[in-house]
């Protein structure tokens, strides 16, 4: 059997109301060294705006920053693992389940619905994920909680891997944990 390597970077995505300076992002660029991580902003962001960029507009900002940044390093895009926070990690979900490659999905704190409103499951694009996924949330998260996000994961057609850490929607004090926890994913690809 051959040896998979290692993938070649991970690239970021922050979550709606947040940058690519959000805390938990760079602690685990930090943790990667010296494994290329990219950080990215969406559209409306770099423009200097705030708020959530629509759905088309950030698949496109995915499907293209990947290419970009594969083309930076001379790889394939396959060979590297997409992901973010919340709405971030939830359009590189979307975009690989549409056809982008990666080798695996790095999912913090996804918005599995918006909070109080469980009936509004985001998992359409679920059984269309087909690389390793590694899910890490907090275990008080008011968009999803552990048995409802261990439901919606059995959707996904390729293994998964889940991390509970102590808090909501944007843990504090836990970035070393989740830090730890996709590093060590990382390595297992």
């Amino acid at each position: 059997m051959a040896h998979r390597r290692r993938p070649t970077a991970l690239q970021l995505w922050p979550g709606a109301g947040a940058d690519r300076t959000h805390h938990t992002l760079v602690a685990i660029e930090g943790s990667l060294a010296p494994t290329p991580v990219q950080r990215c902003d969406f559209p409306n962001r770099r423009a200097g705006k705030k708020g959530p960029e629509r759905a088309p507009v950030a698949l496109a900002a995915v499907r293209d920053e990947a290419a970009a940044l594969a083309a930076s390093l001379g790889v394939s895009p396959a060979s590297l693992v997409l992901g973010g926070r919340s709405f971030g990690g939830r359009m590189c979900s979307m975009a690989v389940a549409a056809g982008v490659p990666a080798a695996g999905l790095v999912l913090l704190s996804y918005p599995l619905h918006p909070p109080g409103r469980h009936d509004r499951l985001r998992v359409a694009h679920l059984p269309e994920i087909t690389v390793p996924c590694l899910f890490v949330a907090g275990d008080r998260d008011p968009f999803g909680s552990p048995a409802e996000v261990r439901r919606a994961l059995r959707l996904v057609r390729a293994p998964v891997t889940q991390v509970w850490v102590r808090g909501g929607h944007d843990p504090r004090g836990v970035d070393d944990e989740i830090a730890a926890a996709v590093s060590t994913w990382i390595d297992s690809l």
